[in-house]
């Protein structure tokens, strides 16, 4: 394709989180996007915004049956991310993963199609290596409240890989570690978003085992940086790449530094740990710095500001809605 070249891109999971700023960055950058939703945790309100640009389609599909669509890439983001809404409905969070893959890749072999798979740093389960590296095949409880996610993930990557090799498809597979910002689900039981909203409104904040256990967190531009460095990479690149921040946080670090930046008069309470929740996660992103010549540039503070400001809207919004 020459430079310049007007790509038509099929974003699965358009309206999601990940996905809504996917689609926005793809349209700045000058394609046809059509943006593929059931949604079950993507919200048109999301999407809204883009909908006026000529170049942008939606269509109301669940990824779990076949598509026939003329595209020339597939970002495949669409799968429940959060342990509230993919336990809500284990089977069809595992359907997602796996019946949405072989669709997404049987439509990608059909139309000759560069396919980007959106995994996740769930694939390492509770993880003995730390950091962890690509090469780490992790350590998942096979049959746990979390494993319909986890293996059905896993069980994606395998699809992705097979179709590689079997078919020579063109694939790219992200390994995506904690990631925040705004059009967060705010009650997707993610910390982040727990966090400030429990914080916003003033009640207490809820933090599990004694909050020293550690996350990495990555803000969702520098996210889609990666993505869109990763689809650009050539064939001999196919991942799998951990995308991510290295700068690691303890919970109770996190919990503390929300309540900094939004004034809140939230105190901290301590419940017991969740089933199967890892103590640390944090990626080792050498690969990502050598391949695609990226690291995430967007310090916690700078990244929570505006997170917190897209709650307050919508709080306020959610608000007036009720008082008018």
């Amino acid at each position: 394709m020459t430079q310049g070249y007007r790509k038509r891109i099929l974003v699965t999971g358009g309206a999601g989180f990940l996905g809504s700023h996917l689609c926005e960055r793809l349209l700045r950058d000058g394609h046809d996007v059509l943006c593929v939703d059931n949604f079950y945790t993507g919200t048109k309100d999301n999407i809204a915004h883009l909908m006026d640009n000529h170049n942008f389609e939606v269509m109301r599909h669940d990824v779990t049956f076949p598509l026939y669509v003329e595209v020339d890439e597939i970002y495949n983001l669409a799968c429940p991310a959060s342990p509230i809404h993919y336990q809500h409905d284990p089977v069809q969070t595992t359907k997602t993963s796996v019946h949405g893959a072989i669709n997404m890749l049987g439509l990608a072999k059909r139309v000759k199609a560069k396919i980007f798979q959106a995994s996740t740093s769930e694939v390492y389960g509770d993880p003995v290596e730390h950091p962890q590296r690509e090469s780490y095949w992790g350590n998942v409880n096979p049959i746990g409240m979390r494993s319909c996610y986890d293996e059905g993930k896993r069980c994606a990557e395998t699809l992705f890989f097979d179709y590689h090799r079997q078919h020579k498809l063109r694939i790219k597979v992200a390994r995506i570690f904690n990631t925040y910002g705004p059009r967060m689900h705010p009650n997707d039981g993610r910390v982040v978003s727990n966090f400030i909203v429990q914080a916003l409104k003033n009640e207490p904040i809820t933090l599990y085992g004694d909050g020293g256990q550690s996350r990495s967190f990555c803000y969702v531009d520098d996210l889609i940086d990666a993505f869109v460095r990763l689809m650009g990479t050539g064939d001999d690149f196919p991942g799998p790449v951990n995308l991510g921040n290295s700068t690691e946080f303890t919970i109770r670090e996190l919990a503390e530094a929300v309540v900094a930046l939004t004034g809140s008069r939230s105190e901290l309470i301590f419940r017991p740990l969740p089933s199967d929740d890892p103590r640390q996660r944090q990626p080792d992103i050498g690969l990502a710095r050598e391949k695609l010549g990226w690291e995430p540039t967007t310090v916690l503070r700078d990244g929570l500001v505006h997170t917190i400001e897209y709650f307050e809207q919508l709080l306020n919004a959610s608000s007036a809605g009720r008082n008018g």
